[in-house]
């Protein structure tokens, strides 16, 4: 089973989940989606990769 986590700046229950597969790939789902079927996966390097970015400032707004 995979456990996931909430992120920290959840609001009103409108929030992203990220979880790690067994494979080491990283799933991500919204909260909102009732029965948490739809999800996102990405690789580890892909993970990596975006929360780099992020921590960079690639993704503020102008």
């Amino acid at each position: 089973m995979i456990e996931f986590r909430t992120s920290s700046f959840c609001n009103l229950g409108e929030c992203v989940e990220v979880g790690q597969s067994p494979d080491g790939s990283v799933i991500v789902r919204d909260t909102k989606d009732a029965d948490r079927s739809r999800t996102l996966t990405f690789t580890n390097d892909e993970w990596t990769a975006f929360v780099r970015g992020v921590k960079a400032g690639e993704f503020d707004p102008a």
